[in-house]
């Protein structure tokens, strides 16, 4: 289900993401909820979380990258 706040997000997200990845994170994943509820969008036996999750962290790393344990901007 979407998140309404970045409290919402999972606790893998919140305690690894700065709060502006966080915010790419939610916005991406709210989309790609409504844009792939329908499961012919899907590719394979995905579920509508599993593919939201994957966008969104395709989201964050197009601007953030990890070095060593932490999230940093490019």
């Amino acid at each position: 289900m979407p998140y309404k706040s970045r409290s919402a997000l999972p606790e893998a997200v919140k305690s690894h993401l700065p709060k502006h990845a966080q915010d790419i994170y939610l916005a991406a994943f709210n989309h790609a909820w409504e844009e792939y509820k329908n499961p012919e969008d899907r590719r394979g036996d995905e579920s509508r979380e599993e593919v939201a999750h994957k966008v969104a962290w395709a989201a964050v790393k197009q601007k953030y990258q990890k070095s060593g344990d932490d999230w940093v901007e490019k």
